[in-house]
């Protein structure tokens, strides 16, 4: 009959010996053969027709060894299901080796696996204690918000010529030398650029230039670092390409006449609100800067949370096990220089794992269908940049999409993962000591420059 053995071999980790008599496999063996007999396809014999003494003497020896893995499977699975062990994985076979067994002598075996066990922690998520940060809304940020509105709801127009910062440039970036000659095989991509992306000092290249003009930069000296970024990228470069040269060919001059503060403006931007006045408008402006930052408080809320869990919550792991599995658990085998050096991000997501896993059963976070459903519909409502509420009660093709979406599997499951992680972070913050801190926006984007994961 066969046995199961459990041993403690180190830290959370413990060794699992299966042991055969060979009565636990040999019926199985002699079945297989059978099966075998009757399927297989040997010239000179027709199928099932093949004799049972040929197909043991070519086949028996892998038969064999296939039925014995598979009893030593089912046995180890058995275990694990009725001792409901909690372990990282799959077992990790120990020094076994498949090649000893031999059909001509049947006889007990014993295979080895090592397992690697979760550990038990504690957390009292009531001592973590977090900064709620409110960000002053200027007027200087409503200003510009405004301005950004007025801009995006104006009118294209095309000047003769470029007459300052504000004016849109349709241009042609060609690579060339430091004198503006063309690099033959160089760079050729076309782009639209605001006057004011470029440095304060190569402005005034532009004043004054029209259509099919022409200036000589580099890219280093022409940009600041914001825009020189973007640029780069565009161009298909890297920061080390800074200092070649670009002939910039101008397509066309362009200028956005900004929308006036009138009620048809205020309706374009907001058309779920009766505003008619400048004033109102600029309270729904300041409104919405509020309702942004407030969220972005509370994400950084949620940063400082999952920080203090990972790195205030202790507990140990089975080591040797965890990076046995690195190299072996995945499609692809890693070296054992390699899953050294990803060990401690591995462990710090696993620590987040076994946090979130257990604070989300203790605290009875679930996921219904339905959240799914209605998380579909606000990002289709977002989407839409939330207007589907002008639909009124006629939003049968939104409710088709959300089932559409309900039939996506990987949807489903990104959004499940989403939807609960959004949900154990809601209630967490709930339970936390948070003190309020004003600041500004300029500091709290900094804050959250710095302090990411």
């Amino acid at each position: 009959m066969a046995t199961v053995t459990r041993e403690n071999i180190g830290l959370l980790t413990d060794k699992l010996t299966v042991t055969l008599n060979k009565e636990d496999y040999l019926s199985g063996f002699e079945q297989s053969l059978k099966k075998y007999a009757k399927t297989a396809n040997i010239p000179g014999f027709r199928k099932g027709m093949v004799p049972a003494g040929l197909v043991k003497k070519m086949y028996g020896q892998s038969v064999f060894t296939d039925e014995v893995l598979r009893t030593v499977e089912k046995e180890l699975n058995t275990y694990l299901n009725n001792e409901q062990l909690d372990i990282f994985a799959q077992p990790l076979p120990l020094d076994n080796d498949a090649r000893a067994l031999d059909m001509n002598n049947p006889a007990d075996v014993s295979f080895a696996f090592e397992i690697g066990l979760k550990p038990s922690f504690d957390i009292d998520t009531k001592k973590i204690k977090v900064t709620r940060y409110v960000i002053d809304v200027t007027e200087e940020m409503i200003n510009q918000e405004v301005e950004r509105l007025q801009i995006r709801n104006g009118k294209m127009t095309e000047p003769e010529a470029v007459a300052g910062d504000e004016n849109v440039l349709n241009v042609k970036f060609i690579e060339c030398d430091d004198n503006g000659n063309e690099i033959e095989g160089g760079i050729s991509k076309d782009n639209s650029l605001l006057v004011k992306y470029f440095e304060a000092s190569f402005r005034k290249n532009f004043i004054g230039k029209k259509n099919n003009d022409t200036a000589v930069l580099q890219l280093d000296k022409a940009f600041e670092d914001k825009e020189k970024e973007a640029i780069l990228a565009d161009l298909g470069l890297t920061p080390a390409d800074g200092n070649r040269y670009f002939k910039l060919l101008i397509t066309k001059v362009g200028l956005v006449e900004k929308a006036e503060m009138n009620a048809e403006f205020f309706a374009a931007v907001y058309p779920n609100a009766e505003i008619t006045t400048a004033e109102d408008f600029r309270a729904e402006v300041k409104k919405e800067i509020e309702n942004y930052y407030a969220q972005q408080a509370r994400n950084q809320i949620h940063d400082q949370i999952y920080h203090h869990l990972v790195d205030h919550t202790s507990m140990d792991f089975p080591e040797s096990f965890l990076k046995r599995w690195l190299q072996t658990g995945g499609e692809k085998q890693k070296t054992t220089e390699e899953a050294e050096q990803e060990y401690p991000t591995f462990i710090n997501q696993l620590k987040w794992t076994l946090v979130s896993s257990k604070l989300a059963a203790d605290n009875k976070i679930e996921v219904h269908p339905d959240d799914i459903r209605e998380f579909a519909k606000q990002q289709l409502f977002s989407y839409m940049g939330g207007q589907l509420g002008a639909l009124g009660d006629n939003q049968q093709w939104v409710d088709d999409y959300a089932n559409r979406m309900m039939q996506d599997r990987k949807y489903v499951e990104e959004s499940y993962h989403r939807i609960s992680t959004e949900k154990l972070f809601g209630l967490l913050e709930s339970q936390v000591t948070a003190k309020e801190e004003s600041i500004s926006a300029e500091a709290f984007a900094e804050k959250l420059h710095h302090h990411h994961h």
